[in-house]
């Protein structure tokens, strides 16, 4: 069996950073044609913004916040077949300010529509290759047995959700530390809670949330090569921790899950483009890039993650974090050629 079967990662996932223009600006360079579209402004206090191809280009949702999905037709205005393009809002093109993006493949839209009767399954966007999906739903009524098949071919480990047409906390869920589900909140830097929401399986997901109304959920799976979600002990040393990827990694979220001032964190091969990898966004707030954070620092290696900083944001001794990785290049890929080092 070979290695993997994502040779290329940059096919299904990648950064990318640029300087906004004020003006219609083509964002190339990605590798491929976007289905869901994170993106912030380095350069100042601002919110982040969310695009999808299932909810539509001018759908966007603000991952530091709790509000409901706002309407902004210059924020993407299409998807190209090697990027996207930004149009004249602020938000995502402030002429001279600088941005980081991180895109995501999903692809296929049929073949699936099983939920349970208080789930509405509206529409989907999926990629078993790289073991994501974007899914479209509605809630009707309130239970922690239902679902909506996935179609990923394998359990999902992790859920980013958001309720899209009222107010409440973006949910992410996982499994991966004790098979059980535990819950964060993408928003806010508190501690991890215990949920009492049905694992996910092979072919359904449970999702979190007691409200009826609309949702947008992101799954993930984890693929050898290409993706890791998992979770490491502190031990509050420079000399920290490796998180073992199988890839040589290309963008990692980290979050402290006991302490509940803590933010997460957001770092990737392009910020500053060399080791240790240093300049960091935090999903929670709207601040700018902090830059040159030693205490917050990693590697990337050809195999994983090195944690380099002793700061208790990513690195608290004795403490859980969880952590989301993906790949630049596979460690071998499938013709068992290795990936060089560095970043």
């Amino acid at each position: 069996m070979a290695y993997t079967i994502v040779d290329k990662s940059t096919d299904f996932f990648s950064p990318t950073i640029y300087t906004g223009t004020g003006n219609s600006n083509a964002i190339t360079g990605v590798g491929f044609s976007p289905s869901w579209i994170w993106l912030k402004n380095r350069s100042s206090s601002s919110n982040h913004h969310a695009v999808d191809a299932v909810r539509g280009i001018t759908k966007e949702i603000r991952p530091n916040l709790s509000n409901a999905q706002a309407d902004d037709n210059q924020l993407i205005t299409a998807f190209g077949s090697d990027g996207f393009t930004v149009g004249t809002s602020g938000s995502g093109n402030t002429n001279g300010d600088n941005y980081a993006s991180w895109s995501w493949r999903a692809g296929t839209t049929s073949g699936i529509s099983a939920g349970s009767q208080n789930i509405t399954p509206a529409s989907y966007s999926i990629n078993t290759t790289a073991g994501f999906g974007i899914y479209k739903w509605s809630r009707t009524g309130a239970s922690t047995t239902d679902f909506f098949s996935h179609g990923l071919g394998a359990t999902p480990t992790i859920a980013i959700q958001k309720r899209t047409d009222g107010v409440q906390d973006w949910y992410v869920n996982y499994t991966f530390v004790d098979g059980s589900n535990d819950n964060l909140h993408l928003n806010k830097t508190d501690a991890k809670e215990d949920d009492s929401t049905t694992v996910p399986t092979s072919t359904n997901y449970y999702p979190k949330s007691p409200e009826t109304g609309d949702y947008i959920t992101y799954l993930f799976r984890p693929v050898r090569g290409f993706s890791k979600f998992s979770y490491f002990t502190g031990n509050g040393n420079v000399d920290g921790p490796f998180l073992h990827c199988g890839f040589k990694p290309s963008f990692v979220i980290i979050k402290n899950t006991v302490d509940g001032a803590k933010n997460w964190e957001m770092l990737d091969n392009k910020r500053p483009g060399h080791n240790p990898a240093d300049d960091l966004l935090f999903p929670d707030t709207v601040d700018a890039e902090s830059a040159s954070q030693t205490d917050r620092a990693v590697d990337f290696t050809s195999t994983g993650v090195k944690i380099r900083g002793n700061s208790a944001q990513m690195n608290a001794s004795g403490q859980t974090m969880i952590f989301m990785a993906f790949a630049a290049a596979p460690f071998v890929n499938s013709s068992g050629v290795p990936v060089t080092a560095g970043v």
